[in-house]
């Protein structure tokens, strides 16, 4: 038996993600996916899903979303103050929903984004191994209004899901994101470098699913390379010194110079970062003991 929520309100850019479409990149299939992987997965965790159980990404203004049957979910990552019948949502818990009931969102506390699981998971189209929407593969790239999402209903109560868990949320609100050096990391100078460990970057107003511009700059005295691979996390250095930071929806090859490449923790910590917020880049070197 299939439950649908409705969407009443769309919020700002909220759309189903998954872990992504890995493995399809040689056919210049983006990966896709959540944002923050570790919000994603935890939702699911708290409901004893399976960790690749599509989920709901809500970009900074969350939808408003009505049950029209009754369900558990869990929310993560991002506080965007969550909230059923008039009474505040916790973060990380198993919430049940009653068949007529709505959920919104709020002020933005803390984070960029949150990650709304249903037990069961979002029951959209699958297209290349993976639900993720994406414009140009996937039907939809975010919610409408009017639009209602499919969710498997389940009579059957599990023994009591993972209520105690406390997963880390430090890195939402960390002032560093962890890199490795990119392929052209030693074609710049020791200065260079120096400065990528020292300065202080900001999120510029470019930023979305594909990329995130950084607002300092830093000069690009680089040969020009060939096109090549890129994966999200990649850092590109423009020629006119802009830095560039692919996220999950980027493209698969790119012809600017690959400086730096975001760690997993570091992509998490980037995704959940807003327009004008700062942070420092902690660089790790492959044999570096974290």
């Amino acid at each position: 038996m299939m439950g649908e929520i409705e969407v009443l309100q769309p919020g700002l850019y909220s759309s189903i993600q998954d872990l992504g479409r890995a493995g399809f990149q040689k056919y210049g299939i983006p990966q896709g996916g959540a944002m923050d992987i570790y919000a994603a997965k935890t939702a699911n965790l708290v409901l004893r899903n399976k960790a690749k159980d599509a989920v709901l990404e809500i970009t900074q203004m969350g939808p408003k979303l009505k049950f029209t049957q009754a369900a558990k979910i869990a929310i993560s990552g991002a506080d965007l103050s969550p909230v059923v019948g008039g009474k505040t949502v916790a973060q990380n818990t198993v919430v049940k929903i009653n068949s007529g009931e709505t959920l919104s969102f709020g002020r933005r506390k803390s984070g960029c984004r949150a990650y709304l699981a249903v037990q069961g998971g979002f029951k959209t189209e699958k297209i290349f191994e993976s639900r993720s929407w994406y414009n140009g593969i996937s039907s939809f790239s975010k919610l409408e209004k009017g639009m209602r999402l499919k969710f498997e209903v389940n009579d059957t109560e599990k023994a009591e899901t993972f209520a105690g868990v406390k997963p880390f949320s430090g890195y939402i609100t960390a002032n560093h994101i962890e890199v490795y050096p990119g392929p052209e990391y030693d074609a710049l100078t020791d200065a260079q470098k120096l400065l990528l460990e020292k300065t202080e970057y900001g999120i510029s107003k470019d930023n979305n699913r594909m990329a995130i511009q950084l607002l300092e700059p830093l000069v690009n005295e680089l040969d020009a390379i060939i096109t090549g691979p890129v994966l999200p996390g990649t850092v590109q250095l423009t020629p006119s010194g802009k830095m560039i930071v692919l996220m999950k929806d980027a493209q698969t090859t790119g012809g600017y110079p690959r400086i730096l490449q975001l760690s997993e923790n570091g992509m998490n910590t980037i995704a959940q970062k807003v327009m004008g917020e700062r942070f420092s880049f902690k660089i790790l070197h492959y044999k570096e003991d974290r």
